[in-house]
């Protein structure tokens, strides 16, 4: 439901660049600048009328979060379950925003209302930042949508108030800070108050979200050790996996990207850099290796492609990297068994998967 002036919102401060301000060392999160934030929105002209609770689960740049922050932050919003609220912000560094929404969209994946998880590009005591509009246009989606569920909303250079869905945002670029969706399709944009639906054909309807029984979310232990290691690779021509020596530790399991294409190197007799026997190498030691984005076998798929699917490699499709490394974090630190594992991150729990 909407919400109106009686409501309240929960916010959730986390530190990050919207939670610091400049000092002798650079920026660095503040005791009191998640707080400066409240005091900029009272004092803006026009603001909603809504009842404001607060709490800190953490407070630290987001480029130094670990598991246990995000078993923390789960366990707040949950905590918010049943408490009146319209919804719940999360106030969050930006650096690590797109793996934090896709984590919370999954831990919270029953929410019955709005959480939003947003940032700033500079501090708050910056002229540039753009948290104070993020905020508040953040609000204004938990008043005007009301939609359950997990999401992130930033400020694009054109000064639009962007809404993703919570595992359909991508890392923000370098030099611009500027976030992104699959196909270049973010679920909405807030208009003067207002959210603006994106009717692009990947996204799913608005009244979708409103599952008449959502899934029921994983439940992680916070302590690090639950948290199995997951390899992430990124490929680049003259990759050596030779640089892996899984028998001195290995990963539970490896994710591994690709090129554009759904594409890595399949050369024979290219040993060290070939993706097909490092699928091999990892295989017969007992890690399965994922490989996403790929594209489908019924589709435009490349023979190299084939080559990597057919020594074992796990194909993911239509699901962001972003999304498939958190899922498949997410799945090792419930299950050890490898098929439970593989099972679970192919079941959709937040619409992360696009087709």
């Amino acid at each position: 439901m909407p919400a109106n002036s009686s409501d309240k919102i929960l916010v959730l401060f986390t530190g990050g660049t919207i939670g610091s301000r400049r000092g002798a060392n650079g920026i660095d999160v503040d005791a009191s600048g998640s707080y400066f934030l409240m005091e900029q929105y009272a004092q803006l002209a026009g603001t909603r009328e809504i009842d404001f609770d607060t709490a800190q689960p953490c407070n630290l740049l987001s480029e130094n979060l670990v598991p246990a922050d995000w078993v923390a932050l789960a366990a707040a919003v949950h905590a918010a379950y049943g408490g009146g609220y319209a919804g719940v912000i999360v106030t969050h560094g930006s650096d690590t925003l797109s793996f934090s929404s896709a984590m919370l969209a999954y831990l919270c994946c029953d929410a019955p209302f709005p959480v939003v998880l947003t940032a700033a590009n500079y501090p708050l005591d910056d002229a540039r930042s753009n948290g104070l509009a993020n905020f508040g246009a953040s609000v204004d989606f938990i008043a005007d949508a009301g939609l359950p569920g997990v999401f992130a909303l930033f400020g694009d250079d054109r000064g639009d108030s962007v809404v993703y869905l919570g595992t359909r945002i991508t890392q923000a670029l370098p030099f611009t800070d500027q976030f992104d969706a699959p196909y270049g399709a973010p679920f909405g944009r807030m208009r003067e108050g207002r959210f603006d639906a994106n009717p692009h054909p990947i996204n799913p309807a608005p009244s979708t979200l409103a599952r008449p029984v959502p899934p029921t979310p994983p439940t992680p232990q916070a302590r690090d050790e639950a948290w199995p290691a997951v390899l992430y690779i990124k490929p680049y021509p003259g990759l050596d996996y030779g640089a892996y020596d899984f028998d001195a530790r290995r990963p539970r399991a490896v994710l591994h990207d690709t090129y554009h294409s759904g594409t890595a190197n399949a050369r024979d007799g290219a040993e060290r850099r070939s993706l097909v026997s490092f699928i091999s190498y990892c295989r017969e030691r007992g890690v399965d290796v994922y490989l996403v984005p790929m594209r489908s076998p019924e589709g435009d798929m490349y023979a190299s492609s084939s080559h990597l699917t057919a020594a074992g490699g796990i194909a993911l499709g239509d699901i962001s990297s972003e999304a498939a490394l958190m899922k498949l974090l997410l799945a090792c630190a419930v299950s050890a068994d490898a098929r439970e594992v593989e099972r679970f991150v192919r079941t959709p729990l937040f619409f992360e998967y696009m087709a």
